[in-house]
């Protein structure tokens, strides 16, 4: 992340983020596949780690990443290269992306929870969880749901109504305003609203 200054001065907490050239692989139709959808390829590997399949799918190339967005009519023409270029500045996007893991945490980390008194005889059990069940409230078990520690972090998010601040189409670079999901060099989903 960084800052971005507009023409007024106002300073604004921006995420920079690559967009490499996404190969459109193949289009779906309604008519052939049953939904409509397009499918795009990105980052770009070894043929030989692929199987036939695979490469007879994406056009005799081998990719990392290929994955389809269900559309309502495709804009998109097989071959074409998608790049920063469909974004302008000032367009409202939606960034999906798997969020940081952070591996096995408390309940006061991972739910928020306030923990016990500091003082009165506390010994170990300032962070933790307290009752979690019991004869009256569940009938003698756990119930479903119950917020306990566990593994926090690793989930798909989706953040909407972020706003475009800027493009750079020689380096493939698109500003966005605010934070997006995931650690450096995640990749991270953009739709256009």
């Amino acid at each position: 992340m960084t800052q971005f200054y507009d023409s007024h001065g106002t300073a604004f907490p921006a995420t920079v983020l690559t967009v490499d050239g996404n190969l459109v692989t193949a289009i779906r139709t309604v008519e052939k596949n049953g939904y409509s959808a397009v499918q795009i390829a990105s980052f770009e590997k070894r043929a030989k780690n692929t199987s036939k399949a695979a490469l007879g799918n994406q056009g005799g190339k081998a990719y990392e990443r290929v994955q389809e967005f269900r559309v309502d009519a495709p804009s998109v023409n097989l071959g074409d290269v998608i790049t920063v270029d469909i974004f302008a500045p000032g367009d409202v996007i939606t960034a999906t992306g798997i969020s940081k893991g952070k591996g096995f945490q408390g309940v006061v980390k991972r739910h928020g929870f306030k923990g016990g008194p500091r003082s009165h005889g506390q010994k170990h059990s300032e962070r933790e969880a307290g009752s979690i069940g019991g004869g009256g409230r569940a009938g003698g078990r756990v119930a479903k749901g119950m917020r306990m520690p566990g593994r926090m972090g690793g989930d798909r998010v989706t953040i909407k109504n972020l706003t475009v601040l800027a493009t750079d189409k020689e380096n493939g670079v698109l500003l966005i305003k605010g934070a997006v999901p995931g650690k450096r060099g995640d990749i991270i989903e953009l739709r256009a609203l």
